[in-house]
């Protein structure tokens, strides 16, 4: 069983009670059931699952009470919820949720990202987004966290200070007579 209290059945996945995490249980196949067995004691039923690979079956009393929290969310609510924020965010957040297979699998990672406003403010978070947005359509949150905590999100492109354009600063000048150029002599 795997530590996300599923099972995995010919490549779909069936919850089973998170109390059975590191036990070894039986499973039994028929064309329409998928049944789990602790020491002869029933303890899942799920209606088997058909089609593409990866799909999960979960019963909500199966999660731990600190996971069922995230039944309550979804995309759009993430979705909204960085809107909010900025379009910016917005679009981070849509990327990561783009990014699993299995939508639910970002939702942690979703609320990583927007919680980090507690810490640095919603306008760091979005010029963070915005940042990390500049640099791939595919952002994640470890690279807007680095954004926020190495303060980049603050350097604006115009405080970088550019020699003028026939300006000598930061310049060696020698002058053509040097290299030999010079004919006047």
């Amino acid at each position: 069983m795997q530590l996300n209290y599923h099972i995995a059945v010919d490549k779909m996945y069936y919850s089973v009670s998170y109390e059975y995490i590191k036990y070894k249980v039986d499973v039994r196949l028929t064309p329409s059931i998928v049944e789990v067995f602790y020491k002869n004691l029933r303890i899942a039923s799920h209606r088997r699952l058909y089609g593409h690979p990866g799909q999960y079956s979960t019963v909500i009393e199966h999660m731990p009470d600190k996971h069922r929290q995230y039944t309550q969310w979804n995309a759009q609510r993430f979705i909204k919820w960085a809107g909010d924020i900025g379009p910016h965010t917005e679009q981070a957040v849509k990327a990561i949720i783009a990014s699993r297979k299995v939508e639910e699998q970002s939702y942690k990672t979703c609320i990583a990202l927007l919680k980090l406003a507690d810490t640095y403010s919603l306008v760091r978070l979005e010029e963070a987004c915005k940042k990390a947005l500049s640099y791939t359509s595919t952002p994640n949150f470890r690279s807007i966290r680095t954004i926020l905590k190495t303060g980049s999100d603050r350097l604006k492109p115009d405080a970088v200070e550019t020699p003028q354009e026939n300006s000598t600063a930061f310049a060696y000048i020698r002058g053509a007579a040097y290299y030999g150029g010079d004919n006047n002599g």
